[in-house]
C-alpha cells in the first residue's frame, strides 16, 4: 500500500517548453524497467525529442511537479479509434510509492473524458498492472514479444465519463 503524496505535488498540463525536461526525467524513470528486463533499447529510452513533440501535438501530456517546479513525473494520452490511449506514465524513482502515479492516472482520465481507456505494459511489470487494476483497468489481450516477456493490453470502460452532460 502506498502512502499519500506530499501536498506540494501538483499535476498540470505540460507546455511545449517542458518537453525536454519530461524526456530527461523519462530516461531516468525507465532505467529500472530496462534493467528489470535486461533491455535498454525499450522505446521510452530511445525516444527522441521530435517524437515527444509529435505526441504533444496529437494529444495531452500532463506533468507532476514538486514544490520548486521540477518535473517528477508525467503521463500522456491521445485519442484512438474508440477512446483514449494512455501512455508513458512515469514517476521519478525518488518520488515513487507516494501515490503520484495514481494522481497522474486520475488526472489524465479527468483531462480526457471518454468511454474507453486503453494502455499497454509488460506482463512481468506486476507493480504497473496492480496500479492499473486498482484504477479499474482489466487485461483484454496479450501479445508475445520474446521468451522473457509479453505485452499486456488493458482497458477501462466508463459508463458515464466525466464531462458528459
Amino acid at each position: 500500500m502506498s502512502t499519500q503524496p506530499a501536498a506540494h505535488v501538483t499535476i498540470k498540463r505540460a507546455e511545449e517548453a517542458d518537453l525536454e525536461q519530461i524526456l530527461e526525467q523519462q530516461y531516468v524513470a525507465y532505467q529500472s524497467e530496462a534493467a528489470f528486463y535486461h533491455d535498454f533499447s525499450i522505446q521510452p529510452l530511445t525516444q527522441t525529442i521530435e517524437e515527444v513533440q509529435a505526441e504533444y501535438a496529437r494529444g495531452v501530456i500532463l506533468k507532476a511537479c514538486d514544490d520548486t517546479g521540477n518535473i517528477i513525473g508525467s503521463v500522456r494520452a491521445e485519442p484512438v479509434r474508440n477512446g483514449v490511449y494512455v501512455g508513458k506514465l512515469f514517476v521519478h524513482p525518488s518520488w515513487r510509492k507516494q501515490g503520484i502515479g495514481s494522481m497522474l492516472l486520475d488526472a489524465i482520465e479527468s483531462e480526457c473524458p471518454t468511454h474507453r481507456y486503453e494502455l499497454m505494459t509488460a506482463n512481468k511489470s506486476v507493480w504497473n498492472i496492480r496500479l492499473y487494476e486498482r484504477h479499474g483497468y482489466k487485461i483484454y489481450n496479450e501479445e508475445y514479444i520474446c521468451d522473457d516477456y509479453n505485452y499486456v493490453y488493458m482497458e477501462k470502460l466508463v459508463e458515464h465519463p466525466k464531462g458528459d452532460a
